[in-house]
């Protein structure tokens, strides 16, 4: 019994400090695609992809990345089906942690978050290690990538910006409980700051669900 608690716990620090590094990076990704939006040439967006594509240290750590997004599917899939397994023996209190609504439904939000990064990744990501992102042939970018061509082609789809959209609603839905949760996880649950870190919860969904989503909606309305 100990030995399982003290696995599950294990489970819980190691998804948590995985979702957070996860978040630190959905920023990163967010700020440079929103260049996009404010460079129609595309020139500075392709220049800190074709850095970001060229740079040994950012192409040894994108694979640190990928491991911390499998660490958190695998251990909240094997998290939550020891939560099913358990569910007939729980107290009828719920715990804090499931006092959002949402908290019922994170398997589901993450299975559907996944499925759009597979979508996400075989759209660019193996595009470009595959070689047949566009060139291009004029200027001092001649010889790059256009990495923004890739995404102008993508969000002129209505069918993919509802899509994209969708999915964006889900994974803020999905953050909302999940920054708390981590949290809350890794010990810092306490009166006076737990308000302080839900509501900053709140903040950092709403953040990155309209910032993701105003690219797509924006090059497809305005561009």
């Amino acid at each position: 019994m100990g030995s399982t608690f003290y696995s599950s716990l294990t489970k819980k620090y190691v998804m948590s400090l995985a979702g957070l590094f996860l978040m630190t990076f959905l920023f990163v990704h967010l700020a440079i695609n929103l260049l996009l939006l404010f460079d129609d040439s595309r020139g500075l967006f392709n220049q800190v992809a074709h850095f970001m594509g060229t740079n040994p240290f950012i192409q040894t750590f994108q694979w640190v990345l990928f491991g911390g997004f499998i660490i958190h599917m695998i251990f909240g899939v094997i998290l939550q089906i020891q939560n099913w397994m358990a569910r007939p023996k729980r107290y009828k209190k719920k715990a804090v942690s499931e006092d959002n609504y949402f908290s019922k439904f994170m398997i589901h939000t993450g299975i559907v978050i996944g499925i759009f990064l597979v979508i996400h990744l075989t759209d660019f990501f193996l595009k470009k290690i595959g070689g047949t992102v566009p060139e291009i042939h004029h200027g001092n970018l001649a010889g790059m990538e256009d990495m923004g061509i890739l995404v102008f082609e993508k969000f002129k789809m209505i069918g993919y910006v509802i899509f994209y959209v969708v999915a964006l609603v889900i994974l803020g839905f999905h953050l909302d409980h999940a920054f708390q949760s981590a949290f809350q996880s890794l010990g810092l649950n306490h009166k006076k700051y737990t308000p302080v870190i839900k509501w900053l919860s709140h903040f950092v969904a709403i953040v990155l669900a309209v910032g993701y989503i105003s690219i797509p909606v924006c090059i497809y309305f305005f561009k």
